[in-house]
């Protein structure tokens, strides 16, 4: 490995890292997917000034890295991830202004849509049910139902890989459909910024009429979308189908392999029927790929990020 395996060991066992940080943690309890091998190190950073300290010294060890929110669009593979793990749990809502509010990226974003539709604040309801962090609905500007997080965001507080925070508008973001400059970088395996926090703009709209909006985005997702364990949407929209629509045109619809299967219910999840290893899923995806590429001519792009040693 890249990094003094053995020294990091020692020092994190005397507690030179502190009592949030542990060895060989296995990432499948860290994952919506409920898959993935350990990681060499785990921290969970449960305020901002934590998660700059953690991220400044692994930075000057030269120990590989990753910040991982939730773990709801990730698949981390089975061997897991040879460096540390950094869980960023900073939560945390604040008002700016009246109809401005600052929200720490570790923030759950269904809290945070629950949260504003009780202020009377609309704009968040689209997120009532999506298990990510703000932070990860920033790096991949999600949606549903027509909202993205690219609507609200005024700004975003980033920490650059030297250190240094900034705080950038949605164009230095680069946001886009289902995707950003960070997430672009970090697929590109490139040094890029830690979401520390955002600053979103809402709209005053009766909380009864919120309430109402919300409770039928919850009756839609779950008439739609799988109860199984899953990183939600595997593939993106194409430009002329939604992906989930070509996978079943090309009679991959309940496919399995292992304890993963394209679900019955919705064809662009990738669902855990209990078991499933992440080997099970990468094949269910090249799969996918192949299938739609044969019978359509059109190449399915990955929307979760494949995270560890494959």
């Amino acid at each position: 490995m890249g990094y003094e395996v053995e020294k990091v060991r020692r020092a994190v066992l005397a507690g030179d890292w502190g009592e949030d940080v542990w060895l060989d943690e296995p990432l499948s309890s860290r994952t919506s997917y409920r898959i993935g091998g350990p990681a060499d190190i785990l921290a969970v950073a449960e305020h901002t000034d934590r998660l700059q300290e953690l991220l400044g010294r692994v930075r000057e060890e030269g120990i590989p890295h990753i910040v991982l929110g939730s773990g709801t669009n990730v698949l981390v593979a089975d061997a897991g991830f040879r460096g540390m793990v950094i869980q960023n749990a900073c939560r945390g809502i604040e008002s700016v202004n009246g109809e401005m509010l600052r929200i720490r990226a570790g923030e759950m974003v269904r809290d945070a849509a629950r949260h504003t539709i009780e202020l009377g604040l609309g704009g968040l309801e689209w997120a009532i049910d999506i298990p990510g962090t703000v932070g990860g609905s920033v790096v991949g500007n999600a949606g549903a139902f027509g909202g993205y997080m690219g609507d609200v965001l005024r700004r975003a507080q980033l920490l650059t890989p030297e250190g240094e925070v900034r705080w950038v508008g949605p164009e230095e973001l680069g946001l886009a459909y289902r995707t950003s400059r960070l997430k672009e970088l970090k697929a590109e395996g490139r040094s890029c910024e830690t979401v520390l926090s955002v600053e979103v703009l809402l709209t005053p709209t009766p909380a009864v009429l919120l309430r109402k909006t919300a409770a039928e985005y919850t009756r839609r997702r779950q008439e739609r979308q799988p109860s199984e364990p899953s990183a939600g949407s595997v593939f993106k929209r194409t430009v002329q189908y939604p992906a989930g629509f070509l996978i079943e045109q090309a009679g991959l619809k309940g496919e399995r392999v292992g304890g993963a299967q394209v679900s019955v219910k919705h064809a662009n999840f990738i669902v855990n029927l209990g078991g499933a290893r992440a080997t099970d899923v990468e094949a269910l995806i090249d799969l996918c790929r192949e299938r739609v590429i044969e019978m359509f001519g059109i190449e399915l792009q990955l929307e979760i990020e494949l995270v560890g040693e494959w």
